[in-house]
């Protein structure tokens, strides 16, 4: 799907009583206390990147009733990947290989895979399920992708490549929510410092809330819908919107979208008292 319903955020910054600067690691754990999954009326997978698949934040996801995918790499993870060695000599790692043409090539792709592996060294380690992904290009036998997950959801040959695709779906997330914030008209900058102390939060909020009205309405509003197939680029949409309330008042946005959907320009003498 193309559009992502935004939540609300948790901001790094330094905490009432805190001495040491916040950071990312600090925010996800508050967003998590803040936000049990018992608000949702499904079950809730957690994504992740490598900074996420850490002992303290997987056992608070789980905590809360959360499950995870988290990115796992090699060089973060030391005693988790000394355990893979010693399992796949002792053929515990499961390996499935599928092919699929993609429309210019052939690649293969192999899925790794084992469960209750240590996360940690130590008698108290949680134990994760781990798969790996390589995309072989068959001709070339170039490596396209490599990647690798942990998660609690029990990993089996008729399931790995669905839990694969999830974790990789952040990257869909990640484009269709922070790159269309930053770069299709809402002026959502990389670095957001607006303002001496909460500005910029003012301005982050605002932000998501009209993505998050634009997103609901794209997806269950058959005149938005209607006018945004038509007005092209979202970045021309506002456009639009702003030329037409800089001249004309609408009592409201429904008689605004009505205006722009009608070619019937007696509409505008209606319009525009």
């Amino acid at each position: 799907m193309k559009q992502v319903i935004c939540l609300e955020p948790e901001f790094i910054k330094k905490q009432d009583g805190y001495k040491k600067q916040d950071c990312e690691n600090a925010a996800i754990k508050r967003w998590l206390n803040k936000n049990p999954s018992q608000r949702y009326e499904n079950p809730v997978t957690l994504l992740g990147d490598d900074l996420y698949s850490r002992q303290p934040i997987c056992e608070l996801a789980l905590a809360k009733d959360y499950n995870f995918i988290f990115v796992c790499r090699e060089t973060s993870h030391k005693t988790l990947y000394e355990w893979l060695e010693f399992l796949e000599k002792t053929g515990e790692v499961q390996t499935i290989k599928k092919k699929e043409w993609n429309g210019r090539k052939e690649l293969v792709y192999r899925y790794r895979y084992t469960n209750k592996i240590p996360l940690k060294d130590g008698d108290d380690s949680l134990q994760v399920n781990w798969c790996e992904v390589t995309i072989i290009n068959q001709k070339t036998k170039e490596v396209a992708y490599k990647n690798s997950f942990i998660t609690n959801h029990n990993i089996r040959d008729d399931n790995v490549e669905k839990i694969v695709k999830a974790g990789r779906s952040r990257w869909k997330i990640e484009n269709e929510s922070n790159n269309v914030l930053k770069n299709h008209g809402y002026n959502l900058e990389h670095n957001f410092g607006h303002g001496q102390n909460n500005l910029c939060e003012i301005l982050l909020s605002l932000n998501l809330l009209a993505f998050l009205f634009h997103s609901v309405l794209k997806l269950a509003n058959s005149t938005y819908q209607r006018l945004r197939q038509l007005s092209g680029s979202r970045r021309s949409f506002f456009n639009d919107i702003r030329a037409l309330l800089k001249y004309f008042w609408f009592e409201t946005w429904s008689d605004l979208f009505n205006f722009m959907l009608d070619d019937d320009s007696d509409n505008l003498q209606t319009n525009s008292s």
